[in-house]
């Protein structure tokens, strides 16, 4: 590349982020101004509703509203500025939640107040921050080529910094120079500007010391369940592989030892020998899989969480209704949680439910990986009594997932978890069909 071409090359990277300021800049302002603006005032004003009882239904659904704008605004620090802005709010609770819960769950959060302070602030803050990152470009070329040419047309002598009937030749030169200068510096400068309206939401939309202290505590509990686990279930095939293969393999081997001792004076014993070695060892063969299916199913490695899925409720002494809509892959550990979770509530169904027929649902909603498994069974299950239930919570707990689960008595039941993750590879049908 020579140096004119490098030259063309810088040119075209200057004017590219010229207009992506611009483009930036102008999103701010249409956000500070059209949309946070009035999620403050309707969430308000659903907040003082709350006692006439119409805010109760009201108030979540602009609160949650507010977090989408919030959430996006992270995004937008991150990949427009490089400012990362962890999210602060408190996981979803467990249960089923109704309006009265989820409005208690919103409202004890400190994040959401933080959300509508920031919504507030950035009304004006934004529109400053807006203005001046994406439109001194444009302020800078308009006093180059637009007022200069608008003075010679109109009476009026109009420039971007002063009038230019009131400064004659100096007045025309000093614009073009100023606005050039202007245009010159705009692409750095706006991008500062940009970054400053990240930094300023970072400081209200980023989680707080106490926020993070409780994260971190949660995290402590959920690795300590995690631990829990791994070594509960490094006992479970220690056992296996001690009591099944490991005793089946032993004894093929002494088989094989007193055949060769008869080969010679009794070969019709040594072949029985032989025989019973050979249907000991595919009986150990056939616990070894077990043993693999019970670590990670191949047929979660080669098919995916909804081929595993099907594949598992074929598997189920009663119909299984399976609708699996993925457009693509977790990575290989959120994908066995949630093969494991669906597999242990199942089996709960199988057990406990007195179900005639259960389903699987498993979507992503762009951001979180959700599984639901339901039962038409007598119902009545609780996640506080322990068992399945509480080990599917710790599961999912370990990946920040959460479980929900609705149980009257009398059924039916309904488990619902979700697991935040991003998907990859994309696939172009879901899975669906009746096990």
């Amino acid at each position: 590349m020579n140096e004119r071409e490098r030259l063309l090359d810088r040119r075209g990277g200057v004017v590219q982020r010229a207009f992506l300021n611009l483009v930036r800049g102008l999103v701010q302002v249409i956000v500070a101004c059209a949309v946070g603006l009035p999620l403050f005032i309707l969430t308000v004003v659903s907040v003082l509703l709350i006692p006439l009882g119409a805010g109760i239904f009201l108030t979540p659904a602009m609160v949650l509203a507010l977090r989408g704008v919030a959430n996006q605004q992270r995004s937008w620090a991150a990949d427009w500025s490089g400012v990362r802005i962890a999210s602060p709010y408190r996981p979803r609770p467990s249960g089923r939640m109704g309006p009265g819960r989820l409005l208690g769950w919103l409202l004890r959060d400190p994040a959401t107040w933080r959300d509508l302070l920031w919504a507030l602030l950035n009304t004006p803050l934004g529109l400053v921050f807006g203005v001046l990152g994406g439109g001194l470009t444009l302020y800078g070329l308009e006093g180059v080529f637009v007022a200069p040419w608008l003075a010679t047309v109109t009476d009026y002598g109009w420039g971007p910094f002063w009038m230019l009937d009131d400064w004659g030749v100096l007045g025309y030169a000093g614009t073009v120079v100023l606005g050039a200068a202007l245009a010159a510096v705009s692409v750095p400068a706006g991008t500062a500007f940009l970054k400053g309206h990240a930094l300023f939401c970072r400081a209200l939309l980023a989680p707080t010391r106490g926020a993070l202290a409780e994260r971190v505590e949660r995290l402590t509990e959920t690795r300590s369940g995690t631990v829990d686990a791994s070594a509960a279930e490094l006992r479970r095939i220690e056992r296996d592989l001690h009591d099944g293969a490991q005793a089946r393999l032993v004894a093929l081997s002494m088989n094989i030892g007193l055949a060769e001792e008869l080969l010679k004076h009794d070969p019709e014993a040594a072949a029985r020998l032989l025989a019973e070695a050979r249907e000991a060892g595919g009986t150990a063969l056939t616990e070894l899989r077990d043993l693999v299916r019970g670590i990670h199913p191949p047929v979660l490695a080669e098919r995916g969480l909804d081929g595993a899925v099907a594949a598992l409720a074929l598997s189920l002494p009663l119909p299984v209704d399976v609708r699996v809509g993925l457009p693509g892959r977790a990575d290989a550990p959120v994908e066995s949680a949630a093969y494991f979770a669906v597999a242990e509530s199942l089996a709960n169904v199988v057990k406990h439910a007195g179900a005639r027929r259960a389903w699987v649902r498993v979507e992503h909603d762009g951001a979180r990986l959700r599984m639901v498994v339901g039962d038409d069974g007598t119902g009545g299950a609780d996640p506080a009594a322990g068992g399945g239930l509480r080990g599917i919570e710790r599961r999912l707990a370990a990946f920040d997932g959460t479980m929900a689960v609705s149980s009257p008595t009398g059924g039916p039941t309904v488990v619902t978890m979700e697991l935040p993750c991003a998907l990859s590879s994309p696939r172009t049908s879901p899975s669906s069909g009746t096990a």
